[in-house]
Parts: structure tokens; sequence; C-alpha cells
């Protein structure tokens, strides 16, 4: 498992290929898709999560994917639209948007689309 401390701040895609705790700033999108991303308590990311599962206690802006569950946790604040099979709110966390089980598969095309065109304009 990676961490991305308190301290560390990243401006543009972040992409993982194992388990990954956020601590830090991330402004952009973050692709962990087979594995889980926990956002920990000082955590603060702004942009799409993509992701196994996804554990929020800090803050995010954005869509989370997750292929099998989002847990939001006591404390965290989540703006934005959750797409998962399952989805879990503590009711001490602050949540404003919209939960779309059903369109869990669009999203994951659409955010591979999009992955693909960013690598195709890097030049990978």
């Amino acid at each position: 498992m990676s961490t991305l401390g308190k301290t560390i701040q990243v401006k543009g895609e972040l992409r993982a290929f194992e388990d990954i705790t956020i601590e830090g700033l991330v402004e952009g999108p973050l692709f962990c898709e087979s594995f889980a991303v926990v956002l920990g308590p000082s955590a603060d990311v702004r942009g799409d999560v993509l992701a196994r599962d996804i554990t929020v206690f800090g803050r995010v802006t954005g869509q989370l994917i997750a292929t099998d569950v989002v847990d939001v946790r006591p404390d965290a604040n989540v703006t934005g639209q959750v797409m998962s099979k399952r989805f879990i709110l503590d009711p001490a966390a602050y949540f404003a948007g919209r939960v779309e089980p059903q369109h869990l598969e669009a999203a994951m095309r659409v955010a591979k689309f999009h992955q693909r065109k960013r690598d195709a304009a890097a030049g990978e």
C-alpha cells in the first residue's frame, strides 16, 4: 500500500497500481481501478476517483466510481455523484449529490475512454 502524506500536493492525473491512502491534496482524477483508495481525514480530493473500493474520511468533490463499494465515514465531506454496486453513508457524514448504481457500467466506460484520450495526447 502506498501513502501520499499530508504535505503532498498533486495537480494532474494520479494513477496507482496498488492500494493507496491519500492524506494530502489531489487536484485531478485519481485512477486505482483494481485496488482500494482510502481518503484519510486530512485528504482533499478535487476530481473524479475510480477504484474497486473507495473509503472517505476526508473531503472529496467529484465523481466516485467504484466497482464494489463507496464507504463514506463519520465527518467525511462528499460533494458529487456516486456510482458503485454498494454505498455506505454514515449519518455523521456530509453528502451532497446523487447515488446512481444503475450507471456504474456506463461511468466506467466513459472514465476509461477519457483515460485513453489523455494517454494518446501524452504519447503513451
